[in-house]
């Protein structure tokens, strides 16, 4: 198995940057990976992505260095032993609500005697019965990294309790939910949520483990950064795309290009609306 790049950074105090990959196309994965990212994160929760094309992607994010952080919707946790078992190095767990949720969460992710994870060895992980079992059960546990994510009010009042958690982590905020659930949707500099990055903040130094976030744009990570972040997320393969897309169409609409850009026409009809 190979080991995660993004734990061994954080066990260290290092700062990780993960970033996000919509496309099922495997050249971008093994694009990603060439480019030495820290860790790709394998969104299963809001795609409709399978096991077996998710595990064609990890393998082709094999070539380089980077991890796959892999994001299972809430409660899969039987499709969280076959994402290990091709070859993630960690799991992004949704929506934890409670300590015993981050319990289950570990029960499934680790084999015994720290959890309950089902033995095989016959895929990525092993990989393919390479490994002597006995040292690569030692090691998946060793080496798996568990993030759970704080996404609701409920969740915030929970985390010191799910930071103490053996086996967990790394505490990962998420604003985009959490502002919904709070009423206060997308406000992101909203009292509710500034509160929640010390919140966890303090969680993670009191149990000793990593938190982080997601983050827009590096000014936005320093101030993560002083409060004791090191578990970043930023960018995601569709947007760069998209900005692409748009910086051309500015450069060109002054020669007289048109375009019937029917994305911005339905952002415009929707503000509109309000």
């Amino acid at each position: 198995m190979r080991f995660s790049r993004v734990k061994a950074k954080l066990i260290k105090g290092e700062p990780a940057l993960i970033t996000c990959c919509h496309f099922i196309d495997p050249s971008v994965y093994e694009l990603t990976s060439l480019m030495g990212f820290d860790g790709i994160w394998l969104d299963l929760e809001h795609h409709a992505t399978s096991d077996e094309t998710a595990a064609t992607l990890m393998r082709a994010a094999r070539v380089g260095t980077s991890d796959i952080i892999a994001r299972p919707a809430k409660g899969e946790f039987m499709r969280m032993g076959r994402i290990l078992e091709a070859g993630a190095q960690g799991i992004m767990y949704p929506r934890c609500e409670s300590a015993e949720e981050a319990a289950e969460l570990v029960k499934w992710a680790k084999f015994a005697p720290l959890g309950e994870r089902g033995v095989d060895g016959a895929n990525g992980d092993n990989p393919y019965c390479a490994m002597p079992m006995k040292q690569y059960l030692r090691a998946a546990n060793e080496h798996t990294l568990v993030i759970t994510q704080i996404e609701s009010p409920r969740a915030l009042e929970s985390v010191d309790a799910i930071a103490k958690v053996p086996g967990v982590d790394v505490l990962m905020l998420g604003p985009g939910d959490l502002s919904v659930i709070a009423g206060i949707p997308y406000q992101f500099d909203h009292p509710i949520i500034t509160d929640a990055f010390a919140a966890l903040a303090r969680a993670a130094k009191n149990a000793g483990k990593a938190w982080g976030t997601v983050s827009g744009t590096p000014e936005h990570t320093r101030k993560l950064m002083d409060l004791g972040a090191t578990f970043i997320c930023h960018g995601a393969d569709l947007i760069m795309v998209k900005l692409g897309m748009e910086k051309i169409q500015q450069q060109y609409a002054p020669l007289g290009f048109t375009f019937d850009n029917r994305l911005a026409a339905e952002a415009s009809y929707l503000e509109k609306m309000q």
